[in-house]
């Protein structure tokens, strides 16, 4: 039987990539975005106007699909900002998006597969879910968030042969510095006391985006797990990831902290 897959935040990056990625292997794929006209006129993809914070259109979506074999949670953003600077409202909106855009998909879709006795879900977190950097705090917590939900999910679920995993890429040449990065601008301020934090970090971490690996590396590994039933929890993708994760592993963590001040001159 043709698979039914759900990808959100499909209109840009990862979830771009692996729609049509996901198409062109024979998937029938409903591509949930805020702008859904950008993967329009497409074989195999069902453009949908989805938004993540809304559960309300959240659910209409996923009644009217009907059948939903695999969901990935795509849909995110990250925040760049000291927290002593951090608004309120950024902080609601950095965990609305990562963290309960998450919870609120896998509600709708759970009582569906869960009467198949059948699904896949699959969680595009990042190697930042497993390590912090400065700046980056609300993201990296929203992404360790995102880990949390998968291992708990993992025993929520198995009962109805639903699998939970995570994807955790490093960093990656894809729109997401250029338009996935919001900064707060009291932190980007030049008397800002995180200002000389600002400069060591953040154009390293731009650059790392914009020259990082390919969006369909994200893409082929999400295959990967769909296809192996026997697939871990989680799974690194891009040199980033591959890099740091490992190194996480086998690192006290002051060994692993003093590593990382020295790799992004911290």
């Amino acid at each position: 039987m043709n698979k039914v897959v759900l990808i959100t935040g499909a209109s840009s990056g990862m979830g771009y990539a692996t729609a049509i990625f996901l198409a062109s292997k024979g998937f029938t794929v409903y591509a949930g975005s805020r702008t859904p006209d950008k993967l329009s006129n497409l074989e195999n993809i069902h453009p949908f106007f989805l938004d993540v914070t809304d559960f309300k259109n959240i659910q209409k979506n996923i009644d009217a699909i009907g059948r939903i074999d695999i969901l990935i949670n795509n849909a995110g953003y990250g925040l760049v900002a000291s927290v002593e600077e951090v608004s309120e409202e950024q902080m609601e909106d950095q965990f609305n998006i990562n963290v309960f855009g998450v919870l609120r998909l896998c509600k709708a879709v759970i009582p569906t597969m869960r009467e198949q006795n059948d699904g896949i879900i699959i969680n595009i977190s990042s190697f930042l879910g497993k390590i912090g950097l400065p700046l980056l705090t609300l993201y990296n917590a929203s992404k360790y968030a995102v880990e949390g939900i998968t291992d708990s999910l993992r025993y929520e679920l198995s009962d109805f042969n639903i699998r939970v995993h995570s994807i955790m890429p490093g960093f990656f040449n894809t729109e997401f510095a250029r338009e996935n990065l919001k900064t707060n601008l009291e932190t980007f301020d030049e008397n800002s006391p995180y200002a000389k934090t600002v400069s060591n970090l953040t154009p390293l971490i731009v650059e790392q985006i914009n020259q990082g690996n390919e969006a369909i590396e994200v893409a082929k590994k999400i295959l990967e797990v769909i296809e192996n039933d026997k697939y871990q929890a989680r799974v690194t993708v891009g040199d980033k990831a591959k890099k740091f994760i490992p190194m996480k592993k086998e690192l006290s963590d002051e060994d692993f902290e003093r590593r990382v001040r020295e790799y992004y001159n911290l």
